[in-house]
This record gives structure tokens, C-alpha cells and sequence, in this order.
């Protein structure tokens, strides 16, 4: 028997569903709302059917062969992610599912889709996770080619254009939105964030039989500059010796082995140890045990404008954080972060070796830090936002199946219906 509830589903290119945070914790919300989810997104664990910790969010998962190194690898990427979502997405559709849609970039090329979606009266959410045209920008080292930069300003236009509503992790995504000519009733600003219910606050300065830590938590990829944290390593040393701290890397990514060659060149291995990928509980034992937090990120236009997850992740636990001084970071953490000018190893290094001497400041930081997460930045919070979203989407839909279901009939909606469709 077909589902009362309403059926939405999520499509995703660049994780598996499992992977994906953010996603995680958008499925509860929805299922907590009284929805049911289908998570269409790249195959990871190949045993699982249901999203892990959900109550019955399906997984569609679809097979990856090729990963993106170049730009012609990229586009083989991405026309095969295109082939397969829009495969599994009409499938949902045809079985009477995906009543609603939420897409999550990168990539943005899925806004025929929404053409496609939205003619069906089928509501199409449009969650911006990354600025498609700032990453490609730093990822080919500030010189990107003009014509590959423009045409993905170009989908970006579209993908913002043809979404029923747009989710903003931030307010520069918002502005970013405006730019694009979305207009502001349309855009609503969800942060990412752990819920509070998935955060421990362990003893910072309880600096156990390992000593001090630092920890660095998150993707390990080109514009991430975490070759800035191990060379950071390699100058605090010089300044306070090889004893009484560490450097913790955690998560994955194509850097990888670079880093870990790194710090093998570098004579670093006593000091810089990798994790590799953690599930959420890993990440809570991990960074409840830090006493301090780097990221390393530089000042370009992506990192200026975006919200790293690792920062909101860092101030759950009430760890200070040393960043480069950007702006939506500073917006995230005021002052539970100490800030570095320019993002040199050096810089980094010195203000690392100040604040480990400074129980005082990181006290300071940390009370700091709890209360920004507690008032403002946890999942909590940002889940009433969007659940906000969904119930005007799935109104204005709700709506339309109702006058469509009248027109059919030869029926006519009493005027208080004909009220609140005009109202909408």
C-alpha cells in the first residue's frame, strides 16, 4: 500500500550516503518530520540498504569507476554520476516515489532535472554544499582556465535558478544566491553541524600519557593545505621540542599518500600520526582528547566564503581553534579561534606554541566555543530551519495536487481553498 507520508528523495554525487554528514543528518530530520527518505548517491558499503542510525532511509546507491584527476577524468565523472542519479531518480519517480527532490552539489549539473521535476509538480530542493567555480579555482592553484570557469558560473546560475528553494550553509552562500538573482524568500541559511546529542565534551587540558594534541580533522585534499599543518609540525619542533605533544591528522582523501610521504621526508613520524576515515563516534573520542585545533585552510575566495564542517566540529567539543584569519570562519567561531595573517607553516607554528603554553586562553576559548555551539550552531538549531523548508515545499505541493485533483473531477475548491491558493 502506497505511503501516506511524504516521499523525498535526496540525490548525492560526491560521497556515499554514509559518508555524508551533513546528509546523516538531514535524513533524521526528515524522518523525524514524518517522512520517508531515498538516498540516491555513489555506492560505499556495499551490505547496507538502509542508511546507518535512521529508521528506514532507503540507499540507492549507484557504482563509481572513475574518479576525477584531470578534467576530462572529471567530465567522464560527471556524466556518469548524471547517467545513473537521473536513472535511479526517474525509477522512484515511476514507482510513485520522489514526490519532492533535495539535490546536493558538487556537481551542478543536474538542474535539467529540476526541469524536468518541476513540470511534473515534483518540488526540487537545491542544498549548496560547495561554490563548484571558487573550488575549481583553488584547485588549479588560482589560474584557473576562463572558459572552464565561466561555464561552471554558468551551471551554478542554473542550478540556483531552477530550484524550487535554496539551502544556504552560510550567509556568504546566501549572498551568493542573491548574486545569482534567487530571490531572498527562497533562500534559507542551514549551517552544518553535529546535534548536540552526538557530541561528548571530554577534559582538554588533561594532557594524558601522550601529551598535548592537535588535531586536525576532515577532508585531506589539495585545497585543504593540510601540507601547511604538517610543516607547521615540523617548526613547532624546532620551537618546543620533540616531547610532550602531537599532531593527530584525521580523515581521507587523494592527498593522502603525499602527506604521509611528507611526513617520512620530514623525520616527522614521532610527531604526526593519521587516522585515516572516522565514524562519528571515532571523531567525538578524537577530538575530546584534543587541546587544540588547526585548519589550515588559506585566504581564497573559497575558503573566505565557506563554513568548514571541521570548525563547527571543533567548537562542539570546545576545542580552540588556530585558523587563518577568513571570513566566514571568524562569523563561525568569534573568539574561540586565534587567528594567523597568512597561513604560513611559521605562523602557525608560533601561535601553536603560545596557546599550548596558555591554559588560561584556551579555558577562555573553550567556554567561548561550547556557548556558540550550544545558542547557535548545532544540528538543533539548524534542523528547524529546515524542516521550515520542507513544510512550505510540501504545502505548495500539497496545494497543487488539490486543485489538480478538483480540476480533474470537474469539482470547484470551496472558496476558502481558492483563498489560500492565491495566499501562496
Amino acid at each position: 500500500m502506497k505511503s501516506a507520508r511524504p516521499q523525498i528523495t535526496i540525490l548525492v554525487a560526491n560521497l556515499p550516503a554514509e559518508r555524508d554528514r551533513r546528509v546523516i543528518r538531514e535524513c533524521l530530520t526528515l524522518e523525524a518530520h514524518g517522512c520517508d527518505v531515498t538516498v540516491i548517491a555513489p555506492r560505499g558499503d556495499k551490505r547496507l540498504k538502509i542508511l546507518p542510525g535512521s529508521r528506514n532511509t532507503r540507499l540507492k546507491p549507484y557504482p563509481v569507476f572513475v574518479q576525477g584527476g584531470g578534467f576530462a577524468s572529471f567530465a567522464i565523472e560527471f556524466a556518469w554520476s548524471f547517467a545513473w542519479i537521473s536513472t535511479r531518480l526517474f525509477g522512484e519517480v515511476l514507482r510513485g516515489r520522489a514526490q519532492a527532490v533535495q539535490v546536493c552539489n558538487p556537481p551542478d549539473i543536474y538542474w535539467p532535472m529540476a526541469l524536468v521535476l518541476r513540470a511534473l509538480g515534483r518540488p526540487w530542493v537545491f542544498d549548496h554544499h560547495d561554490l563548484s567555480p571558487e573550488v575549481y579555482a583553488t584547485r588549479m592553484g588560482g589560474r584557473p582556465n576562463p572558459l572552464v570557469y565561466r561555464t561552471l558560473v554558468a551551471l551554478e546560475w542554473l542550478t540556483l535558478r531552477t530550484a524550487t528553494e535554496v539551502v544556504a550553509t552560510n550567509e556568504s552562500y546566501r549572498e551568493n544566491a542573491l548574486k545569482r538573482g534567487v530571490l531572498p524568500e527562497r533562500i534559507t541559511v542551514v549551517r552544518n553541524g553535529p546535534a548536540a546529542a552526538e557530541v561528548t565534551v571530554g577534559g582538554h587540558d588533561d594532557p594524558g600519557d601522550r601529551g598535548q594534541r592537535i588535531v586536525y580533522l576532515g577532508v585531506l585534499g589539495p585545497q585543504d593545505n593540510v601540507e601547511g599543518a604538517v610543516l607547521a609540525a615540523e617548526h613547532l619542533a624546532r620551537l618546543r621540542g620533540r616531547t610532550g605533544w602531537q599532531m593527530v591528522i584525521a580523515g581521507d582523501g587523494e592527498q593522502l599518500p603525499a602527506l604521509e610521504k611528507l611526513v617520512a621526508e620530514k623525520g616527522l613520524n614521532d610527531l604526526v600520526t593519521f587516522t585515516g576515515w572516522l565514524e562519528a563516534a571515532a571523531v567525538d573520542e578524537v577530538l575530546r582528547g584534543a587541546t587544540v585545533a588547526i585548519q589550515p585552510d588559506l585566504a581564497t575566495r573559497m575558503n573566505q566564503l565557506s563554513t568548514m564542517a571541521k570548525t563547527v566540529e571543533y567548537l562542539a567539543r570546545g576545542v580552540p581553534v588556530v585558523a587563518v584569519d577568513l571570513i566566514e570562519t571568524r562569523r563561525t567561531t568569534g573568539d574561540a579561534a586565534a587567528f594567523v595573517p597568512t597561513g604560513t607553516p611559521a605562523e602557525f607554528a608560533a601561535v601553536l606554541d603560545t596557546l599550548l603554553d596558555d591554559a588560561p586562553a584556551r579555558r577562555r576559548m573553550r567556554t567561548i566555543a561550547l556557548a556558540r555551539f550550544n545558542e547557535l550552531l548545532s544540528w538543533e538549531h539548524q534542523a528547524t530551519a529546515y524542516v521550515r523548508v520542507w513544510d512550505r515545499v510540501l504545502a505548495k505541493r500539497r496545494r497543487r495536487a488539490h486543485i489538480s485533483s478538483h480540476a480533474a473531477t470537474g469539482t470547484v475548491p470551496a472558496p476558502a481553498e481558492r483563498t489560500a491558493g492565491k495566499a501562496s
